[in-house]
This record gives structure tokens, sequence and C-alpha cells, in this order.
């Protein structure tokens, strides 16, 4: 048994394709979701989500945005959301290191929270990068 599973973030769908099962990080902690799931709207939190069609298994980086569940079809509007796939190490790896170096100078609050971002979202990048890579 599959259900409808899309990710939607304001620049573009991330993600729509029948599923068995996604993995999903939550407010109140990770959740799975499998076919025929009650119906639930929470604000999903900063993290990786897997998707799950029989032996496959799809990794996301997702930071910000809500989750609905209705009628077997799981939809997550996020704030940021990219496929493992699509990750380039190099450029998180420079963005972690850019993001760093600002976060050490003297900034504004603003700008420190914003390199503050920055860093965690290459941080979570890099790390469901190389879960992929472990998984090939």
């Amino acid at each position: 048994m599959t259900f409808s599973f899309e990710i939607i973030t304001p620049e573009k769908i991330v993600f729509k394709e029948e599923v068995n099962e996604v993995i999903v990080p939550t407010a109140s902690g990770q959740i799975t979701i499998l076919p025929h799931h009650i119906n639930l709207l929470t604000q999903i939190a900063e993290g990786e989500i897997i998707v799950k069609n029989g032996a496959k298994e799809q990794y996301l980086a997702v930071t910000g945005g809500f989750l609905e569940v209705s009628k077997n079809k799981v939809s997550l509007l996020a704030d940021y959301a990219v496929r493992s796939e699509e990750i380039e190490i190099a450029k998180a790896e420079a963005a972690q290191k850019r993001a760093e170096k600002l976060m050490q100078e003297k900034v504004s609050e603003r700008d420190f929270a914003i390199a503050e971002t920055e860093f965690k979202r290459s941080l979570l990048e890099l790390k469901v990068a190389s879960r992929r890579r472990r998984k090939l």
C-alpha cells in the first residue's frame, strides 16, 4: 500500500511521489507515517526526512514548516527542502566555513543569526548527503 507524499517550498515542488513510509522530524519528535495514517497537522523541525518505497530509500534535508496528513495524502510545506542527490558537498562545506567565520567576527545580532542559520543548514545538508553516500 502507498500514499501520496509531496514536499513544497516557496520556490518549487521538491518531491511528489507515491510512497510506503515517511519518517519526519517534528517539533515534538520524529514520527513515522504509513498508509491510512490518522489526520494530522503538525509543525516540522529542522532535520532529515527519510522516504521509503519498497527497498528504496531517499533522503531530504528540511527546515521549518508544517506537515498535513489527510485522506491518505501527506503534504509538507517547508521553508527549505533539498533532495540528498541535489546537495553539492563543496558548496555546503564552503557555506559552513563562511558562516563559521562570520560567527567568530564581531557582527550585529541580525548578521550572527543569519550566519548561524546558514551554518546549521550546511551541517544538515552535509549529514544528509553523507548518509546517501553510505547507502550507495
